[in-house]
């Protein structure tokens, strides 16, 4: 056995070394949906945390709450909301999304969005109240309000759209279950983890493995890039 996961290893290292067309496509396939779906959620996430930051209005803890708990949705029960949803019997049935790699985006999207906007508004929770009373003092209209705020925590935002982007390429459910993990078309890396582990294609499923633990330590090495930069620049002003 320890022979085996040696030469597993050791093939995984050729397939990658040598630009395997599988393991690109995979890969590259991966990275396009996780990006997209982090980008559309970002657009979305971002100015709603700052709106529900910069408002009070009846039940806000409580919407704030349930964006928190949103946090762990279990990525298989998003995977088969959606399904009901985008199936050919669902209210968005007509639209032909599911097993497409737009119906993955949206799934990603979905378990993204919660956790940047509760990022973002813990962010900007987090930014001194005297500040925005002296930029309200101003004269500052509200947009400009809430797009200085959001300039003053860009760290910590930027970090919040990078955990969201670790979160999107890391799960598996909603993957398998809105994309159908087509060869070709829609197996991203953890999908096709799963399949090569289950039919015993240990090389590949190694390869595919060391691919996605190299982008988490990308994204961690990011993230303390960030906060780092925060942190000397907090000093600096200090």
């Amino acid at each position: 056995m320890v022979n085996e996961i040696i030469d597993g290893f050791i093939q995984a290292v050729n397939l990658i070394v040598t630009l395997n067309p599988e393991v690109i496509q995979i890969t590259t396939l991966t990275l396009e949906i996780s990006l997209t779906a982090t980008f559309l959620a970002s657009l979305i996430s971002i100015p709603f945390g700052a709106f529900l930051y910069n408002n009070e209005f009846r039940g806000k803890r409580i919407v704030v709450n349930i964006i928190q708990t949103l946090y762990a949705l279990p990525t298989v029960v998003a995977g088969l909301l959606l399904f009901l949803l985008l199936s050919h019997q669902g209210p968005l049935g007509g639209f032909s999304l599911l097993y497409t790699g737009f119906g993955m985006v949206i799934g990603q999207m979905v378990l993204v969005i919660p956790l940047i906007i509760g990022l973002t508004f813990s962010a900007l929770s987090g930014i001194d109240r005297e500040m925005r009373n002296t930029i309200v003092s101003l004269g500052a209209t509200k947009l400009q309000s809430i797009w200085t705020l959001i300039h003053e925590a860009r760290f910590a935002i930027l970090a919040a759209v990078i955990l969201g982007f670790g979160r999107a390429i890391s799960e598996v459910g909603a993957a398998m279950i809105l994309g159908g993990n087509i060869r070709g078309y829609t197996r991203v890396l953890t999908t096709a983890i799963s399949l090569e582990t289950s039919v015993g294609n240990f090389a590949l499923a190694i390869a595919l493995g060391m691919i996605l633990l190299g982008v988490a330590v990308i994204v961690n090495v990011g993230l303390n890039l960030i906060q780092s930069g925060a942190g000397l620049k907090n000093t600096w002003v200090s």
